[in-house]
C-alpha cells in the first residue's frame, strides 16, 4: 500500500485529493496544525474521518522538525505539499505570514523529504498569480510564459516554485509544479469572488439586499478543483518530473459570472452589485487565460466541469442552504 502526505489536508484541495487517493487505495496522512479548536477545523474531511488509511498528525510547514518526523514515521512514497495563505488580497495585509506559510513552507517541505525520503515524488502547488500581467502574444499562459508576479502571494509562489526546479535538478529529485489556474468547489471552497457572489445572489433571492464587489472587469480562468486534484496525481504517476499549467483554456470576467448567476436565479445583477473601493487590490491582476495542451498531451488529463456546469452545482449547494 502506497502512502502519501498531504499538507493543507483540510482545505478545498486538499479534502478533494484525499478521497481521490483513499479511493485509490492509497494510506493518507495528512498534517494539520494544533488549532485551539481543533474540532472546527477539519469540517471538509469530516466523512473520511472514520476511513482506516487516513492518519493526521500534528505538524506546521514553518516548522522543520515537525516535517522531519511526519517524513520519519510515515516513509510516504508520495507528498502532496497544498498547504498556504491562499488569500491574494489578505497577502497584501499579511505579507510575512504569507511569505513564511507559502516560501519557507515550501523550503521545509523540501528539506524534509531530501533528508528523510529523498526518493518519495512530491507535487509543489503552484499558481496562476506567479504570472501577474505577463502573457504570450495570443493571450495565453504556459510553462514558458514570463513570471511577473503582482502580490506577495504570487510572488511567494514564484520563489516556491523555482526552489522547487532547483532542488529537482540539484540533487535529482522527483518535484513537479502544477502551476493550477482558478479552481472553486461548490461546496468545500475557501472565500473566493466566485463563492461570494453565488452565496451573496442566492441571499438577495430570499432576503434582498445589496452585494459588494470591487474589479468586475477582471478575466479569470474557472475550473472545478475536483478536477484538478486528478491532475496533481497524475503529474507523480510519470516516468519523470515535469511542471504543467492546469486550466480550462477559457476566461470569463467577474461582470460574465454575476451576470450568470443572478441571471439563473431570475434576477438582474445590475440592480443588486455595488462597487466598493475596498474590494480592488493596490495592484490588480487583470486578465487570467491557461493553456493546458502539455497536461493534455502528456498527462492524458481532462476537465470533466464546464464554467456553466461548476456555477450551477454551486448555486443549487447555497441555495439548499
Amino acid at each position: 500500500m502506497r502512502t502519501a502526505i498531504i499538507t493543507g489536508i483540510t482545505g478545498q484541495d486538499g479534502s478533494y485529493l484525499a478521497e481521490l487517493l483513499l479511493d485509490k487505495g492509497y494510506r493518507v496522512v495528512g498534517v494539520i496544525r494544533r488549532h485551539s479548536s481543533p474540532e472546527l477545523q477539519t469540517h471538509r474531511i469530516d466523512h473520511l474521518m472514520s476511513n482506516s488509511n487516513l492518519t493526521l498528525e500534528y505538524g506546521d510547514v514553518t516548522d522543520l522538525p515537525s516535517l522531519l518526523n511526519v517524513c520519519k514515521k510515515h516513509n510516504p512514497s508520495e507528498v502532496y505539499h497544498l498547504a498556504a495563505q491562499s488569500h491574494v488580497k489578505i497577502s497584501f495585509g499579511q505579507p510575512s505570514f504569507t511569505t513564511d506559510t507559502i516560501a519557507t513552507g515550501t523550503l521545509n517541505i523540501l528539506e524534509a523529504v531530501r533528508l528523510m525520503v529523498p526518493d518519495a515524488r512530491v507535487y509543489l502547488a503552484g499558481s496562476s498569480e506567479m504570472y501577474g500581467n505577463e502573457f504570450d502574444e495570443d493571450g495565453f499562459r504556459r510553462e514558458t510564459t514570463i513570471m511577473k508576479p503582482v502580490s506577495p502571494y504570487g510572488c511567494s509562489k514564484t520563489y516556491a516554485f523555482h526552489l522547487g526546479r532547483t532542488y529537482r535538478e540539484s540533487y535529482d529529485m522527483f518535484i513537479c509544479n502544477g502551476i493550477l489556474f482558478n479552481h472553486e468547489s461548490p461546496r468545500r471552497g475557501l472565500n473566493f469572488v466566485t463563492s461570494k457572489i453565488v452565496e451573496g445572489a442566492a441571499r438577495i433571492q430570499k432576503e434582498g439586499g445589496k452585494l459588494s464587489l470591487g474589479n468586475l472587469d477582471a478575466t479569470r480562468d474557472w475550473g472545478h478543483a475536483k478536477d484538478y486534484v486528478v491532475a496533481m496525481w497524475m503529474m507523480l504517476q510519470q516516468s519523470y518530473s515535469d511542471d504543467y499549467v492546469c486550466a480550462t483554456g477559457e476566461s470569463h470576467s467577474v461582470r460574465d459570472l454575476c451576470e450568470m448567476v443572478f441571471s439563473k436565479l431570475g434576477m438582474n445583477y445590475a440592480n443588486h452589485v455595488v462597487i466598493d473601493p475596498e474590494y480592488y487590490r493596490p495592484l490588480e491582476l487583470h486578465d487570467l487565460k491557461g493553456d493546458p495542451t502539455k497536461a493534455i498531451a502528456e498527462l492524458g488529463w481532462e476537465t470533466t466541469y464546464t464554467f456553466e456546469s461548476m456555477i450551477d452545482e454551486m448555486i443549487e449547494h447555497h441555495k439548499a442552504r
